[in-house]
């Protein structure tokens, strides 16, 4: 890593505590060595700098030729102090978007499916972690006057965050958890499950059609 690297000036990477520790620089190399689906384009992005003393952000979105189905920002903090909200040392905070037809929107159980979603993707790649937290958020937008011929549009938003179990070294497994939210946004734009067995989540029957990039 170069000095710019080094001291968290890179495109996604930020710190306020001088060079990155070591399980710091694992972690990101890890996120940045995962292998993803073709379906999903991953670019980092700045990373907010007042969350922990450092941090590393992604940005991704599932593309269908120059269209978008789904996207959503991840982002990897750490706290070599450790926190006592997070009850560790690093943390993952996510952020999911995609648009749903109106009805699919108004179902009930929509929220609990949306989490279903993240906790599922997790579980099917045998990860552990603590202390999730978060929200399930549905909106809708209708068009009126000049705007009248728009058809209403539905969204929903999953923001989450959870402790990713720490392994040697003091390091979790940070690939792997990028494995899985690119998983939870497959789910969420509506493709198959990656393998035969990426099956524990429950899929809403309809989505809005890809929106253009």
């Amino acid at each position: 890593m170069d000095e710019r690297k080094e001291t968290g000036e890179d495109s996604g990477q930020g710190g306020a505590g001088g060079a990155p520790p070591p399980p710091f620089r694992a972690a990101v190399e890890a996120l940045r060595g995962a292998r993803l689906r073709p379906q999903i384009e991953v670019d980092p992005v700045p990373a907010p700098k007042r969350l922990a003393p450092y941090a590393y952000a992604l940005e991704a979105a599932v593309v269908d030729g120059e269209q978008d189905l789904a996207d959503g920002r991840l982002v990897l903090l750490h706290d070599p102090a450790g926190h006592d909200a997070w009850r560790g040392a690093f943390r993952l905070v996510t952020l999911v978007r995609a648009e749903l037809e109106p009805e699919m929107a108004a179902d009930p159980l929509l929220p609990e499916v949306c989490w279903s979603w993240l906790t599922g993707a997790l579980a099917a790649r045998g990860l552990t972690y603590g202390e999730p937290s978060g929200t399930v958020t549905r909106a809708s937008s209708h068009y009126f006057g000049g705007l009248s011929a728009r058809p209403a549009a539905s969204q929903i938003e999953i923001r989450a965050s959870w402790t990713p179990r720490e392994g040697l070294g003091g390091v979790p497994d940070a690939g792997a958890h990028l494995v899985a939210w690119c998983d939870l946004l497959a789910q969420v734009a509506g493709l198959p499950p990656a393998a035969p067995g990426d099956a524990s989540v429950v899929t809403l029957p309809q989505r809005r059609g890809p929106q253009s990039r």
